[in-house]
């Protein structure tokens, strides 16, 4: 039974023009990519539709409309500059009317997490009361994501992102996977207080349970065996082994 009777919305990240994946003159956004003739965000939104999609906020920037109009009934919000995943989430602030909710923050370029995880996160969020609950996982395959850091009694402490972590952090099993709930109020608080004194000069969503930490807010981990289900697309070996792996669901 949860302890929390907010609702739950979304925001879901899909401004990118994914660089790496960039082939054949195909030039739209990357999470219009097709994996087995869907786009990689018709499965985002597929496992997320316990959530209406009058309380989804779908992140878009890059040729925006071919998104706006392959999906629509959805909140669109505009972020008009790509400096990072924080910038990304305050640009979708402004569509969330009632911040009396918790919010989901999930990427558009994971088509492979299930609704079972996305509900888990939710569950697990809610039953605590955290003001963050961060969703990590271990996996073998080799991804660049940003590693948890725990104190010595194991409680969270940040996320590191991979490009900034010392060797030591680099060894660290337990990923990021940048799927978050939070309280609404208390990430809008906290998105306000980002800096982006990092090496990509950008503002890290990655940064705020660190801040609510230190603004005396409870950060909590979610941690679950994720297998593939932690693959984002970002190179065409990521998207072969995605499409495999949706093969393989059918």
């Amino acid at each position: 039974m949860s302890t929390s009777s907010k609702p739950i919305k979304s925001i879901v990240l899909a401004a990118g023009k994914g660089t790496r994946i960039q082939t054949d003159g195909y030039d739209l956004p990357k999470v219009m990519r097709l994996a087995c003739d869907k786009p990689l965000l018709h499965y985002v939104l597929g496992e997320i539709s316990f959530i209406p999609p009058e309380d989804t906020v779908i992140v878009v920037g890059y040729m925006k409309d071919f998104i706006t109009e392959s999906f629509p009934g959805y909140i669109h919000a505009e972020q008009t500059e790509q400096l990072g995943t924080g910038h990304a989430v305050k640009a979708a602030m402004p569509c969330i009317e009632n911040l009396n909710c918790d919010l989901l923050v999930c990427y558009g370029d994971m088509p492979l997490i299930k609704q079972e995880t996305y509900k888990a996160l939710v569950d697990a969020h809610r039953n605590t009361g955290n003001a963050c609950t961060l969703l990590s996982g271990t996996s073998d395959e080799p991804l660049a994501y940003g590693r948890i850091l725990r104190d010595a009694e194991g409680n969270f402490q940040e996320v590191v992102e991979d490009r900034d972590c010392t060797p030591e952090q680099k060894e660290i099993k337990e990923l990021n996977t940048g799927l978050y709930v939070f309280d609404a109020k208390e990430l809008s608080a906290a998105l306000n207080q980002l800096k982006c004194e990092n090496s990509q000069g950008e503002y890290y969503l990655t940064d705020v349970p660190a801040i609510m930490l230190a603004n005396g807010l409870s950060v909590g981990v979610c941690k679950l065996n994720l297998g593939k289900q932690i693959i984002g697309v970002n190179t065409i070996e990521n998207l072969k082994t995605v499409e495999e792996e949706l093969d393989r669901r059918v």
